[in-house]
């Protein structure tokens, strides 16, 4: 009960609390405002070349993947 009476409390004093000062950016409308630099940059940047390969026999495949035996 007390943490409710304790919320509750919150709740209230918080609404009596001023907004906070924020300053106001640039118009959008305002013809004088300073613009970002825009720059170039592909849509294929970073992007990678996958082409088709023949498939290769499944046991040599298993062996490379496999677990190498722990030589001691």
């Amino acid at each position: 009960m007390k943490f409710l009476a304790l919320a509750a409390a919150a709740a209230f004093l918080s609404a009596c609390s001023a907004y906070p000062d924020i300053e106001p950016g640039y118009a959008p409308a305002d013809a004088d405002a300073p613009l970002g630099s825009a720059r170039y940059m592909s849509v294929f940047a970073g992007s990678a070349n996958y082409v088709p390969v023949k498939p290769r026999p499944w046991a040599e495949i298993n062996e490379r993947v496999a677990p190498k035996p722990e030589v001691q």
